[in-house]
């Protein structure tokens, strides 16, 4: 039987996907904007809102122009050298010929035993990162399975709304450190006579984290439905992409994670991206359910797993680093 593959690669995304990445983009942004306004509005008047509409603007075009290099130099990743990954880029070109992008991915290591990857980009031009740990745990029919995922996302056109997101996230930590800041000194200017910022500004500067981890959590769940389904058709391995799923990390944690000092969401996977409010188990049970089209088999072969050279124990434990990353 002929398979057509662009056909089949065609379907997820589709126009509907599309318009509701842009959907979600835009509620993300004005929802900050929003939030950015009231924020000021005691202080600045209806400046306010100018100031709000071009952190809206900025922040879209920063996720738009920001390039994959930039952002994974920022988390830390680094390129795998020729040959740890010898198989990798022909996986990774063979799915990305499936999903119908103009290229493949560029692929990086994290130093961390977390077991979790993710996207940075446009379908025009991304990244995938890949942890240690997802290297040394899973089968490569598994980790085929992760790489499909995220190809899936880069084809669904969603890089775009984990770029504002991840930005909003960092901004909103930084309202909260702010927040934290000009609670103290409200104290001591009530004690001293001083002028005092509108606790309201402080209150909701301090919830930052926490109202737009709420959000994102909110929008997320229907959207990893999908990229399931999608990374199925892709690989045509519904199991595969079931079992990877199973043993991803997920550790999305809730609101009020984003509100425990001295670091909001310490303990939960930072790039927000990673933050997913989708429980496993449904996930799993549909899309081991799904009845993939039958696709040519992927030239897979287990081998030994790398090891970063010079990287040790200590690094490689989960921890906080710069700029507001957990893995």
């Amino acid at each position: 039987m002929t398979i057509d593959l662009q056909h089949i690669a065609s379907r997820p995304h589709s126009r509907g996907a599309l318009v509701a990445n842009v959907i979600r983009a835009g509620l993300l942004l004005v929802a900050f904007g929003a939030l950015l306004f009231l924020v000021l509005w005691p202080q600045l008047g209806s400046t306010a809102s100018i100031v709000a509409v071009l952190a809206m603007a900025g922040i879209g075009l920063l996720a738009w122009r920001v390039s994959p290099t930039t952002a994974m130099r920022i988390y830390g990743a680094r390129p795998y050298e020729a040959g740890d990954l010898a198989q990798f880029d022909r996986i990774a070109g063979d799915l990305s010929r499936r999903a119908g992008l103009h290229s493949p991915p560029r692929l990086y290591l994290m130093p961390s035993l977390l077991v979790t990857a993710f996207s940075i980009g446009s379908s025009k031009r991304f990244a995938i990162a890949l942890t240690e740990g997802l290297l040394r745990r899973l089968t490569m029919r598994e980790v085929v399975a992760v790489l499909a995922r995220e190809i899936a996302h880069a084809q669904r056109g969603d890089l775009f709304v984990f770029g504002v997101a991840d930005i909003i996230s960092r901004c909103a930590q930084g309202l909260y450190y702010g927040g934290l800041l000009l609670a103290a000194l409200n104290l001591l200017n009530s004690m001293t006579g001083g002028d005092r910022v509108s606790w309201l500004s402080v209150v909701l500067m301090v919830l930052a984290p926490a109202l737009m981890t709420g959000l994102q959590l909110a929008m997320s769940r229907k959207e990893e439905f999908e990229t399931d389904r999608a990374a199925a058709l892709l690989t045509g391995d519904p199991l595969g992409v079931a079992s990877a799923i199973s043993r991803l990390d997920n550790s999305a944690g809730t609101p009020l994670d984003d509100l425990i000092p001295p670091v909001p969401a310490r303990k939960v996977a930072l790039p927000s991206m990673l933050r997913l409010s989708t429980a496993v188990e449904p996930r799993v049970a549909r899309v081991s359910a799904f009845d993939a089209p039958p696709m040519p088999p992927l030239d897979i072969s287990e081998g030994p797993r790398i090891s970063m050279v010079g990287v040790g124990p200590i690094e490689l434990r989960p921890r906080y680093r710069w700029p507001g990353v957990w893995f």
